[in-house]
């Protein structure tokens, strides 16, 4: 999927981790559960089917202002290389991870966020970036303890 910058966001982070244990912690939603989202946010997880077309439902419990309802179908799954999805619920964009191996244990992770609208996008890119480095420090920390 190719868009133009204006209308995605993009996050990438190296981790000192290899690329089988990064995936499962996306892939496993007892450990997705721990790590997604910003800090302080909670997960509860109604439904993961990881698979084309299968939903993943969950309730992001945020530390002041309530609960999130979130909802989306998963479009391609590529075990340890990459997920995508569609939100179906708001704000809609589509959600691209990618899992990359580096040199040695190190994986990349990349997150992208495209959207259909520069207005839409430009709601969202001033908190999601610092929210997606949040993510990723708190996804290294359910790696330590795997």
């Amino acid at each position: 999927m190719n868009a133009p910058s204006d209308l995605e966001i993009f996050s990438t982070r190296i981790l000192n981790f290899p690329l089988k244990k990064v995936y499962k912690a996306f892939a496993d939603p007892s450990l997705l559960k721990n790590w997604w989202g910003p800090n302080g946010f909670t997960n509860t997880i109604h439904e993961f089917d990881l698979k084309p077309g299968g939903k993943w439902i969950l309730t992001m419990h945020g530390p002041e202002k309530g609960n999130y309802e979130n909802s989306s179908v998963f479009e391609i799954i590529k075990p340890n290389e990459f997920i995508s999805w569609k939100r179906i619920s708001q704000p809609l964009f589509d959600m691209e991870i990618a899992f990359e191996k580096m040199d040695g244990t190190k994986t990349r992770i990349s997150f992208r966020m495209v959207f259909k609208t520069v207005e839409e996008c430009n709601k969202i890119r001033p908190y999601a970036l610092p929210k997606n480095e949040e993510n990723f420090d708190r996804l290294e920390k359910v790696i330590e303890n795997m």
